[in-house]
């Protein structure tokens, strides 16, 4: 899902775009991680944010809740 820089909130701040380099690093840093393992994690379990988080932190996030 392409990033809808019209919208403020919402949906959108639940998702990350790995492809933006702003919002990459930006989640990296928010996450603590580099922005390749963040790139890893995307590609493993989607791009909700709640599960990449779930995910680096050793919970699974599972690709059940994926948001591609």
């Amino acid at each position: 899902m392409a990033d809808d820089k019209t919208k403020s909130g919402g949906r959108d701040r639940e998702l990350i775009d790995v492809n933006q380099d702003y919002e990459l690093r930006d989640w990296a840093k928010k996450f603590g991680v580099s922005p390749e393992e963040l790139k890893k994690a995307v590609a493993a379990v989607g791009n909700s944010a709640k599960n990449v988080e779930a995910h680096l932190k050793g919970g699974g996030g599972g690709a059940s809740g994926r948001s591609s």
